[in-house]
């Protein structure tokens, strides 16, 4: 597996590489900054998996993982932010962004491992139905799909805020509601990875439902809108 782990500080770069290394047999590539990550990811082949420092100078994590994000040809990039920061307001920014893991500083070995077995489990689960199916089974052509998708992801963009006001007036019925209308959506539109990340979240009581885990899922939910739209459009 190839491995981009991207700090602009060498010893915390140095101590995640050998944790990387730690895990498994792993071509590892290293990057200073965002911009040197960016620079990399242009060039190609892409990693199977990037490990990324919130903050640092001239392109911080947060503003690689939007680039990222927003490239067609990179959308679906796995992707871990690396911070000192666990604070619930920085991890849903992150997952609202579509991080697909956040590990806090100081590492530990288990926290690493734990990545690349949700890359794996991932990688099993996350197989969306293809366009082609969708349009079949639903009875529509590709443009009627492709409305759907932009007001799905309308919708995702949208329930963030909207679920993070109901969460803390302590209204988990109207919250588990919204989150079951969001999944049935993805559902239907074959987005099978994005429909269980969204129904894990059913099962949460309201002490263990919060404004993080919502954001992950939401941003999961999100990105894999954005694949499905670009494989209607491209297919």
């Amino acid at each position: 597996m190839k491995v981009l782990v991207v700090d602009d500080d060498v010893v915390s770069r140095m101590m995640l590489m050998h944790l990387i290394d730690s895990s498994g047999s792993h071509e590892i590539l290293e990057a200073e900054d965002g911009e040197d990550a960016w620079r990399q990811l242009q060039a190609g082949p892409a990693p199977d998996l990037v490990f990324c420092d919130l903050r640092m100078p001239r392109l911080s994590g947060l503003g690689l993982l939007e680039r990222v994000r927003a490239d067609a040809a990179l959308c679906r990039q796995p992707f871990v932010l690396v911070s000192s920061a666990a604070d619930a307001a920085t991890m849903a920014e992150a997952a609202g962004l579509g991080a697909d893991g956040y590990i806090v500083k100081p590492f530990r070995l288990e926290d690493v491992r734990m990545q690349f077995a949700r890359l794996d489990g991932a990688a099993q689960a996350d197989e969306d139905e293809s366009p082609a199916g969708v349009v079949r089974r639903l009875g529509i052509d590709g443009a009627r799909l492709q409305l759907y998708l932009d007001g799905l992801g309308r919708q995702l963009d949208a329930a963030g805020p909207e679920l993070a006001a109901l969460l803390a007036a302590g209204e988990l019925d109207a919250v588990l509601g919204k989150l079951k209308r969001l999944r049935e959506g993805c559902a239907t539109l074959g987005l099978r990875g994005a429909a269980a990340a969204l129904e894990q979240l059913e099962q949460f009581d309201a002490c263990a439902l919060d404004a993080g885990r919502i954001g992950q899922a939401l941003g999961r939910a999100g990105a894999s809108v954005l694949r499905q739209a670009e494989r209607t459009r491209h297919g």
